[in-house]
């Protein structure tokens, strides 16, 4: 067995030497674009992608935890003692309440009608990082602060062309709105600034300071819809959601995941789906371009086969060198692939792609690199192997005939 493989290793380097080296670069090439263009797809969007939305979620929407009222309950009572045992619980940074009511802004004829929310600006900015996605004015909201700070989906732009949802048609910073809220209370807001962190449901957003909410509401506000809470870096997050439990918040305690719920699942479900469409379709790209190559390459060697053949040369020696020489072909396709992916990881590391939706850099994993590669070399062995089982199942006479 041990003699049979160093037969088959010599015939495979015999011929790999004496064959062409520009085909034998260009079928290493081929396997390193499969290689690359299998990865390129989950990279961008299964990893790219998802990442993106969960860090817009975390950042943005959610923190890393958010406690809301039972699903029988609108708000969350007594929010000044909630807070006080949120933030006394090991692994919270930071908690910060909000308080929503419906309203309708207007402006020159332009209407939207949002939650607006109420926070305190002090805990928010611990808690995500919207502050540090203003485009519009200088400061986020301050405590007591009287003005009122909108999302770029909801000041929106001068041409309603450019809007993906109702908006004010192009309010920018310094201007005046209307607040018409759904207790009744008008107001008029000076707009402090417009953010843009390119989430879709953060940017669809107003946001005022919890001391004008108390104006608007007539008396002082002690209830929350939500309580968005930073954990310390590295924190177990389902661990700190049954801390929190243990701490006594009897409400509804949900980490950023379990409260995005099926959008979450139905978004890596669908890319998970067409990630291994676009695999299977590589993987036959690689079979049929290998394939192709080894077919014709026996055919010219048919007589060569046939010799080995009369010569004593066993058949499975004679099929291993021509997987040999597919293997040889994906090993260095493979290496070459592994070149080109971390190369446009180090190039989409500092430039990323800029979309509508956030700034997105591919995620390549190790291991779908290696599962990956592992496909490609079965592949690559089964386009090596059968067209030289085909030939060297015929009759030697008429193989050396050619």
């Amino acid at each position: 067995m041990l003699n049979g493989s160093k037969v088959s290793l010599f015939l495979a380097s015999r011929a790999i030497r004496r064959g062409g080296k520009v085909g034998t670069l260009l079928n290493i090439l081929i396997i390193a674009m499969v290689f690359t263009n299998m990865l390129i797809f989950s990279g961008f969007i299964g990893g790219g992608v998802v990442d993106m939305f969960y860090d817009q979620s975390v950042d943005y929407v959610t923190s890393d935890v958010v406690i809301r009222p039972d699903h029988e309950e609108r708000t969350l009572f007594h929010v000044d003692e909630l807070l006080d045992r949120v933030n006394r619980v090991p692994g919270v940074a930071r908690a910060s309440p909000r308080y929503s009511i419906g309203g309708t802004l207007s402006h020159r004829g332009s209407m939207v009608s949002i939650p607006i929310t109420a926070i305190n600006p002090r805990d928010e900015v611990e808690v995500t990082r919207i502050h540090e996605h203003m485009i519009e004015g200088s400061d986020f909201l301050s405590p007591g602060d009287d003005g009122i700070v909108l999302g770029i989906f909801v000041a929106g732009h001068e041409d309603p062309g450019m809007d993906f949802f109702d908006s004010l048609g192009g309010v920018r910073a310094g201007d005046s709105i209307d607040v018409m809220y759904a207790n009744g209370v008008a107001r008029e807001y000076l707009v402090k600034g417009v953010f843009a962190t390119k989430s879709y449901q953060a940017d669809y957003m107003a946001f005022v300071s919890w001391e004008e909410m108390n104006a608007v509401l007539g008396y002082e506000n002690t209830e929350a819809t939500e309580v968005l809470v930073r954990a310390i870096p590295g924190e177990d997050l389902f661990a700190l959601e049954m801390r929190l439990m243990d701490f006594g918040v009897q409400d509804r305690v949900e980490t950023w995941e379990d409260a995005m719920g099926l959008e979450v699942e139905d978004m890596v479900e669908t890319f998970l789906i067409i990630d291994t469409i676009a695999i299977i379709v590589s993987m036959i790209i690689a079979i049929v371009v290998i394939g192709i190559v080894f077919t014709i390459k026996t055919i010219n060697n048919r007589r060569q086969i046939g010799i080995q053949k009369a010569i004593g040369i066993a058949n499975r020696i004679i099929i291993g060198s021509y997987v040999t020489q597919a293997l040889f072909i994906w090993f260095f396709g493979i290496i070459l692939g592994m070149i080109i992916v971390n190369l446009l990881f180090v190039y989409f590391s500092a430039h990323p792609l800029e979309t509508p939706r956030g700034d997105i850099v591919p995620v390549f994993e190790l291991s779908t690199m290696l599962e990956n590669a592992a496909l490609l070399g079965v592949a690559s062995g089964l386009a090596g192997f059968i067209p030289a089982w085909r030939i060297t199942r015929e009759n030697t006479l008429d193989a050396m005939r050619g």
